[in-house]
């Protein structure tokens, strides 16, 4: 039952993203628009579920709007992190990013109990495997998301896919 009304987020990290680490581009703020558009009809749909991996790009920005949502509708977000220490080779500011946002989480799962070359795979497969829709973050190209739509497609999962060059547009430096 609780899958049923389980959402869980999937997306590329900065390198593939337009904006790279620069959320304040205006292409990331375009993303943003619809990605809340998104996420809010989601929640309208009744599901109150949402499952993110946790990952540097679009999961930050995923997470961060889901804690902002969660603010007026009854939703549940729950952080899948791979593996201890994910954080431990990211910038300082992305990682201090990471644990404030886990504070803020209603729940925290960590799949394995140390990293191995299979726990991003594990994450994913897991929150396919516990929802009903995904919502990615996906510009075509072979990648791990890449592999997690393929997985959600053969278990049945209704997919949404935000495509970030489709907000990209020329700015100014």
């Amino acid at each position: 039952m609780e899958r049923e009304k389980a959402v869980c987020l999937t997306g590329h990290r900065p390198k593939a993203l337009p904006w790279g680490y620069d959320e304040s581009r205006e292409s990331c703020r375009r993303f943003k628009v619809e990605l809340r558009q998104v996420l809010e009809d989601t929640i309208r749909e009744g599901n109150n579920i949402y499952y993110i991996g946790m990952a540097e790009g679009f999961d930050m920005i995923g997470v961060e709007m889901l804690l902002d949502l969660r603010k007026d509708h009854d939703i549940k977000v729950v952080a899948v992190v791979p593996c201890p220490n994910q954080e431990s080779r990211w910038l300082p500011r992305q990682q201090e990013r990471y644990h404030k946002i886990l504070e803020q989480c209603d729940e925290c799962i960590v799949v394995a109990k140390e990293y191995n070359p299979k726990v991003y795979d594990l994450r994913n497969k897991f929150m396919v495997d516990n929802s009903s829709t995904v919502i990615a973050c996906y510009n075509g190209s072979p990648s791990g998301t890449r592999n997690t739509l393929l997985y959600a497609k053969d278990q049945g999962l209704n997919i949404r896919i935000l495509n970030p060059w489709d907000y990209y547009i020329e700015e100014e430096k």
